[in-house]
């Protein structure tokens, strides 16, 4: 991985999204053989299931820079970012226009068929939240507490594509990845809003 700009090619124009605000998101931020250069790489990590204080999820989780300590409400250092995912944070940071350096997690998460994610917002130690997604498609599910019910909006994510959560998407609505039928592989980047201890 030596030329970054061959392997991530420039992102398509951004689709206009009325909801939620601060939802950003482009195809093609990651090239195909980036992808696969990856998924081979993801093939070998340590991965372990998501632990919510004690509740075991269904997808798996490695994370570098920092973690979530459910345990003890707090971020905690993970094992820093090899070098290899440089690129794809560069990438990220170039798609979203935040500093690289800001970007002081990455958490690689591996979603076997019929896994996803529950309703959630992020921690909010953490601040915006870069995605990149690879093998297969998601949607990916917004909601807010409206009177009478809820509010709700969708994104398809899809191989390659990258999005950003800040404002009202990130701290407003609530987010969660519904199952897939196929097996799917995504980075998270994340900024920090209070240190790591």
């Amino acid at each position: 991985m030596t030329d970054t700009l061959a392997l991530f090619p420039e992102p398509g124009p951004v689709p206009s999204q009325h909801e939620p605000r601060g939802l950003r998101y482009a195809d093609a931020v990651i090239s195909p053989e980036s992808q696969e250069d990856l998924v081979d790489r993801a093939r070998t990590f340590d991965f372990a299931p998501f632990d919510f204080r004690g509740f075991k999820g269904n997808r798996r989780t490695v994370s570098f820079g920092s973690r979530y300590d459910f345990t003890l409400n707090r971020v905690a250092y993970a094992d820093p970012l090899p070098d290899w995912l440089t690129p794809f944070r560069a990438a990220a940071a170039g798609f979203a226009d935040i500093p690289e350096a800001e970007l002081v997690q990455a958490l690689v998460t591996e979603y076997t068929p019929g896994a996803g994610i529950g309703w959630h917002r992020d921690r909010p130690e953490y601040g915006k939240v870069v995605g990149l997604s690879f093998v297969s498609h998601c949607v990916l599910r917004f909601r807010r507490p409206e009177a009478g019910g809820w509010r709700r909006a969708s994104q398809i994510l899809r191989p390659g594509s990258a999005y950003l959560l800040d404002g009202p998407a990130r701290d407003n609505w609530q987010h969660s990845i519904a199952p897939g039928d196929l097996l799917r592989y995504s980075v998270t980047f994340r900024t920090l809003r209070r240190p790591a201890q």
